[in-house]
């Protein structure tokens, strides 16, 4: 007779629990209808104790209106990094227990707003760095892996920001997770012209773009090669490590890099660079030639060799490499901006020293000579600028340049059909 008794009392308690649940469940579903956040997660913070023993189901429909809730603040801007953090963890929370239960009733919500959270933090990320605050930006960026890790681009582009803010540790922290993921970045973007605001964007595949010509919201497609990244990665660990003084380390990981990835050019590079940088010229030239041997046609290739030498202040040898590369590829834009740039590098020196020229005859002579070597400094990049204005007539940086060296050489007509172009 007691143990009847005993069990129809648990049973009873068992029911007023479940009743309990459901009750502050379905306020705080009410509290979310009328908007009343706050009202939300208050309700949900009193009945924890009842939901800790709900059935999963019960405990997936609280995770999901608290969710729901910390995305709310966060698309009313209130508090909004912290409660983006709440959001994402409770969503991942919500996510990981339906998988565990079998019952995804609201995971497919959840990760649409996880999705939505990774492109706020990315978007902040950019501004941040856009504004110099490289070090939120860095942080920002992380975060966003953090939610997504098969994203790991996210993963790559913090590392790099935490360079440009000097945390070298961090940046090194996360170059060292990429290079366990033996991240390369290598890809193929497909890229197009929006119609409604002139922007070029990238799409998943061909056929997607494709569809998007085809329906004539977006024009000029083209596809281009994405480099692989290990050369960068590898090269800032490297710099890294020889700012810590730590040569023979650099060194090491940049031929571990090379030889776990034999294939991959842009590590072979990154070692001639290490090279050059601690003044070793004989093994550079000898990993130069090296590469070289291997790929000789390779406008890519010769390209960056052009860049490493240019980075060090070897003038000639980069303008030999960039003039190689057109050879190679008679459209490669930025070979002919670069040889551009190496020309006009030449005259901060020469307005520096006619601006310290006073009126003497003597001194007026000197000016005559500057002004013509000037002029014909000038003349000597105006080809490949124009090939790089033909090239590309939309870019802005090349128009301006342009326009500033007909300028100079008192090319009139020349500078206002550039100004007329750049006004449309």
């Amino acid at each position: 007779m007691n143990s009847k008794f005993i069990m129809l009392s648990s049973a009873l308690l068992l029911s007023v629990a479940t009743f309990a649940q459901k009750k502050e469940l379905r306020a705080a579903d009410k509290a979310a209808k009328a908007g009343d956040m706050k009202e939300v997660l208050a309700v949900l913070k009193a009945a924890e104790p009842l939901i800790a023993n709900a059935s999963e189901e019960e405990k997936a429909q609280a995770l999901f209106l608290k969710g729901n809730a910390y995305m709310d603040f966060v698309e009313k801007k209130v508090d909004t990094d912290a409660n983006m953090k709440l959001a994402a963890d409770t969503y991942k929370e919500l996510i990981a227990n339906e998988k565990a239960s079998g019952k995804a009733k609201y995971s497919a919500q959840a990760a649409t707003s996880i999705t939505r959270i990774k492109g706020m933090l990315i978007n902040s990320g950019v501004e941040a760095t856009k504004a110099n605050n490289n070090i939120e930006g860095a942080q920002k960026l992380y975060e966003a892996y953090l939610l997504d890790r098969n994203d790991t681009i996210n993963l790559y582009y913090a590392a790099s920001t935490y360079v440009s803010a000097k945390d070298y540790d961090k940046a090194m922290e996360l170059y060292s997770e990429l290079k366990k993921l033996n991240y390369s970045g290598k890809g193929t973007e497909y890229l197009a012209v929006s119609k409604v605001n002139g922007q070029e964007v990238g799409f998943a595949s061909a056929a997607e773009r494709d569809r998007a010509v085809k329906l004539g919201t977006h024009e000029k497609p083209r596809t281009e090669e994405i480099p692989s990244k290990r050369g960068e990665i590898y090269k800032n660990m490297a710099l890294i490590l020889v700012e810590k003084g730590q040569i023979a380390e650099a060194k090491k990981a940049v031929a571990d890099a090379v030889k776990a990835n034999p294939d991959d050019s842009s590590l072979k590079l990154t070692e001639a660079n290490l090279y050059l940088q601690t003044k070793d010229f004989d093994k550079y030239k000898e990993i130069i030639t090296e590469v070289l041997a291997k790929n000789p046609n390779d406008a890519g290739l010769v390209y960056n060799l052009g860049v490493i030498a240019s980075n060090n202040n070897s003038n000639e040898e980069a303008e030999k490499y960039y003039k190689r590369a057109i050879e190679l590829k008679p459209d490669y834009i930025n070979a002919y901006i670069n040889l551009a740039v190496l020309k006009l590098q030449n005259e901060k020196p020469l307005i520096e020293e006619m601006n310290k020229l006073g009126t003497s005859d003597k001194e007026m002579k000197r000016y005559d000579v500057l002004k013509k070597k000037r002029e014909d400094l000038f003349r000597s990049t105006l080809p490949y600028l124009k090939k790089a204005y033909e090239l590309d007539p939309e870019n802005q940086d090349i128009a301006k340049t342009l326009s500033g060296v007909y300028g100079a050489l008192e090319m009139t007509a020349e500078k206002n059909a550039i100004k007329a172009k750049m006004k449309k």
